[in-house]
């Protein structure tokens, strides 16, 4: 019999007081990691339960971020809840929360309290837009947060400002809070100290658009050209004569004089003062599409592919989604839902030693009756 594999955060109680995205994300990983992950649920479910029903029948939403964690359902508002939270919480390694800023001080669970009465939980609290400042108050969703903070600018083509097409903003910062919980258990197994760490979806943006903003500063703030880039030439979407759009991308001046005896079949245009140099060609980028895209224009996909490959050329095709669900290159995992078994694209870390394996997603309040631990994994001495 082949030996179970023990996962690295085995043993591990995280509480998750969640909705919607962010949050769920980070604990998604956690439980993928072998974490038990208790989500904490109003009587009416997660309200990411109702975003969609795309999933056989359930949201497509909550079946990718609620794999392999307990759902149980309490009134916060009670004082039997507050109760049942107060002792899962004694006993937790971790708490992760996006309730809105003093929410948890409200119910009495707030996080200076917390972390005087158990020194070596580590909590993670999302918001919108932080615990201070001047928009700590406002209510804040991915797409708002796209908006304001200028992420939207810059996104889509000339004649509008668009949305990013998936939950970038939530996503991001569930990736941002994970990362940080995971430091944090790394130096409490140092130190034995947990954490008391605030992630909101603003500062995640602003920090994803450092580049754009320092353009901006620098008097060169960026224009919105669709899927082309804003500082590389040609970087963009070409047409081949039967119709097929394929994105290439020019990394270096090298890689352009290569590109352009190959695949151009004019040597001489790495010498060009127009086109010797990135900075050159960005901006002549209307004369540097043109050559590029009149040589595709006389190209079908199969000589245009061969020719990029000969030239050593990064390129793509332009898919859609039907494309990507029968993409070859596409890896799956299959999990149990309520209402059957769903696959859905798989987590991107490998570990070729330890091969995952993913939980079922709960129904609502599936595990109301939950076996604790005594001893916590906090209350051990650090190694």
């Amino acid at each position: 019999m082949a030996k179970a594999t023990r996962l690295p955060l085995n043993g591990l109680l995280v509480v998750a007081i969640e909705q919607a995205v962010a949050a769920p994300f980070c604990t998604a990983r956690l439980a993928d990691a072998g974490a038990r992950v208790i989500k904490i649920e109003r009587p009416e479910g997660d309200f990411a339960r109702g975003y969609d029903d795309v999933a056989k029948g359930q949201s497509s939403y909550f079946v990718w971020l609620n794999r392999g964690k307990e759902s149980l359902v309490v009134d916060l508002a009670s004082p039997e809840g507050k109760a049942e939270v107060s002792a899962l919480l004694s006993q937790a390694d971790v708490l992760v929360q996006n309730l809105k800023p003093g929410a948890l001080e409200r119910l009495g669970l707030g996080r200076e309290d917390l972390r005087k009465a158990h020194p070596g939980l580590i909590m993670c609290s999302i918001s919108g837009y932080g615990d201070e400042g001047p928009l700590s108050e406002r209510k804040a969703y991915d797409l708002l947060v796209q908006a304001e903070s200028g992420l939207s600018s810059i996104t889509g083509g000339p004649e509008a400002a668009a949305r990013v097409g998936i939950s970038i903003v939530d996503i991001a910062t569930g990736a941002t809070a994970h990362a940080a919980v995971l430091e944090a258990l790394i130096g409490r197994s140092v130190t034995g100290d947990g954490a008391d760490i605030r992630v909101s979806m603003f500062d995640v943006m602003a920090d994803w658009l450092t580049v754009p903003l320092l353009h901006e500063e620098a008097g060169k703030g960026p224009r919105r050209l669709g899927l082309a880039h804003p500082s590389i030439a040609p970087y963009g979407v070409f047409r081949t004569k039967d119709g097929k759009d394929i994105l290439i991308s020019i990394q270096s001046d090298r890689e352009w004089s290569k590109f352009a005896a190959t695949f151009l079949g004019d040597a001489d245009l790495a010498r060009d003062p127009r086109f010797a140099t990135n900075v050159a060609r960005v901006e002549n980028r209307a004369e540097t599409d043109a050559l590029v895209a009149r040589s595709f224009s006389w190209l079908d996909e199969g000589a245009a592919i061969y020719l990029l490959l000969k030239a050593d050329v990064a390129f793509a095709s332009v898919n859609d989604m039907a494309a990507l669900s029968h993409h070859p290159h596409l890896r799956r995992i299959t999990v149990e839902t309520p209402d059957g078994l769903v696959a859905f694209p798989a987590p991107a870390p490998i570990f070729r030693d330890a091969p995952r394996h993913y939980g079922p997603v709960p129904a609502i309040g599936e595990h109301a009756s939950l076996a604790i631990p005594e001893e916590p994994a906090h209350r051990k001495a650090p190694r």
